[in-house]
């Protein structure tokens, strides 16, 4: 079962290449970040017609999730317990926003997240990524025993060695320590990053359009694939396609692809 995780950073803009990275890597799963569409505007069909299944979930022209895959998708959940919201103003209501999207598939739970940036060290947006991430990690706490994927954009450097430059991110947001540690609070909770080991000479995963960022391999390892054991103990390989993100008018991230080694779905139904 091969599964990629990728920040399209608008699907509508961006539809047809990723139909093409299904297509080059044979891909069963395609989770998609920052799709930036509301569900009655998403390219659905252009999916369908590639032969995949699709859930959604986008409320607006920010944020958004997708799950795109071979096979059906079952137990569709568009937040998980204590997800947070978010509203600038702290006085109204902190709607749940498009972040999270989970599905079953082949005996699979699988979500597709995108984990809030925090913006700066002392805007509210970054107490917020943490109460998003102190939720999540006790989600995936209970769900440990079981085969469980969470995938995405998790907008954390957990090493140093996973930004380019550790002394330009001094004071900035997705390096500091009560990130790093809400990333180890995942780990902790029984779920193992599967993609790192294979990957080293494929170090990062985004690169800003700015600088000329990705021609300078100044990149960050931002994206994830997080697995709980008895799915972990599966994994047989990973990649960064870096093809993709040096193509024409791709996004900044590149698909975060892993491989499974899971039964064929007519043995698990």
């Amino acid at each position: 079962m091969r599964i990629a995780t990728w920040n399209i950073n608008s699907v509508r803009t961006r539809v047809t290449r990723a139909v093409d990275v299904l297509h080059s890597h044979d891909l069963d799963v395609l989770c998609l970040q920052e799709t930036k569409v509301a569900d009655d505007k998403f390219p659905t069909q252009d999916f369908v017609d590639a032969g995949y299944h699709v859930a959604c979930h986008g409320l607006n022209q920010w944020n958004g999730v997708a799950i795109i895959s071979r096979d059906p998708l079952s137990d569709i959940q568009t937040s998980f317990p204590e997800q947070p919201g978010f509203a600038k103003d702290p006085d109204k209501p902190q709607k749940l926003e498009a972040r999270a999207l989970g599905a079953r598939i082949r005996g699979v739970e699988i979500w597709s997240l995108y984990v809030p940036n925090g913006r700066e060290i002392t805007d509210r947006h970054y107490d917020y990524k943490l109460q998003f991430l102190y939720s999540l990690s006790r989600y995936a706490h209970a769900r440990a025993q079981s085969k469980l994927l969470l995938v995405g954009d998790f907008n954390i450097a957990p090493r140093d060695e996973d930004v380019w430059d550790m002394e330009a991110f001094r004071g900035k947001t997705h390096v500091t320590e009560p990130e790093r540690a809400a990333f180890q609070m995942l780990e902790e909770a029984g779920l193992e990053e599967v993609t790192r080991r294979y990957t080293e000479k494929q170090r990062y995963t985004y690169f800003d359009y700015k600088g000329m960022r990705f021609q300078k391999n100044e990149g960050m390892r931002i994206d994830f694939q997080l697995a709980s054991a008895p799915l972990a103990r599966t994994v047989r390989g990973a990649q960064v396609d870096l093809v993709e993100r040096a193509g024409d008018k791709t996004s900044d991230h590149a698909p975060l692809i892993a491989d499974f080694d899971l039964p064929d779905f007519d043995s698990v139904r």
